[in-house]
């Protein structure tokens, strides 16, 4: 049997083979990258002092052994007494050390190589200018909403032009009025010809009851400062013009807002 904790020592690293004449495995901790020989006496010395793996699990998993040894020296029953040492000193996030939120396991198995991270760019940002609500009734799941879209205009890195009249908005808001928005519009480009792309925006609306309340009011939803609530979407658009093809295996991120009848939005190409 092995000791009190090895089992989160172990899901806390990814072991593969490094060279393929490599005789002995390597271990690579899934919250720092850091990378150990296979053992899991130093696996465990890396984790009591990875700020990475110590947030992580004081913010998802406070009974886990091996952050209590961190915190106060108690061993657990075979393990090894490290020294005392300031846990909240250790865990401050420096500029240059990312802290990451924590998962334990690997759903792949080994890997050889660290999976690439994704990153933001700023891509494009579009301005609508929506219909009054027309509103459905209550469904299954919620109240059903319906918005047309009049008009509108977006600018980016790939283009510029503007939004083709038609485009809609269906809504489902629940209880607390977090609502869900389900948008199919068509964009036109200044090109000549111009080039149309078909875009769907899907995404939620949530935060405190009394800003949401304002937000569906056009009267009041200026007052909103758009940092008290969340407005995310995800963008996905297509096209048949050999222009913009690479449009189509894009992905996008937004970050929207309501101003009066307009929406507001900045998507992020996901690199």
């Amino acid at each position: 049997m092995g000791r009190l904790g090895d089992s989160d020592v172990h899901a806390a690293f990814v072991e593969f083979r490094a060279k393929e004449t490599d005789k002995c495995l390597s271990a690579q901790c899934i919250y720092c990258e850091s990378v150990r020989a296979k053992n899991t006496s130093r696996q465990r010395a890396h984790l009591l002092e990875c700020p990475n793996y110590l947030n992580a699990m004081k913010e998802h998993n406070p009974q886990n052994p091996i952050l209590e040894l961190a915190a106060n020296g108690t061993p657990t029953p075979a393990m090894k007494t490290p020294k005392k040492r300031d846990l909240d000193a250790m865990l401050k996030n420096s500029t240059n050390t990312p802290i990451h939120d924590g998962f334990q396991g690997d759903a792949g198995g080994s890997r050889s190589f660290p999976i690439p991270r994704p990153t933001l760019q700023r891509d494009f940002q579009m301005c609508v200018q929506l219909n009054p609500n027309i509103s459905i009734g209550p469904g299954v799941w919620g109240h059903r909403n319906w918005q047309g879209f009049i008009s509108g205009h977006w600018n980016g890195r790939f283009g510029k032009g503007t939004v083709v009249p038609g485009g809609q908005d269906k809504q489902l808001v629940a209880q607390d009025l977090s609502t869900h928005v389900d948008a199919n519009f068509v964009l036109q480009t200044h090109d000549h010809p111009p080039a149309y792309i078909a875009v769907r925006a899907e995404g939620w609306r949530v935060g405190p009851r009394e800003i949401l309340e304002k937000l569906v009011d056009t009267a009041r939803s200026d007052e909103v400062d758009p940092t008290s609530y969340s407005f995310r979407l995800y963008i996905h658009m297509e096209t048949g013009d050999n222009r913009y093809l690479h449009l189509n295996t894009g992905m996008w991120l937004g970050s929207a807002m309501r101003r009066g009848t307009e929406m507001i939005f900045d998507a992020y190409r996901v690199m």
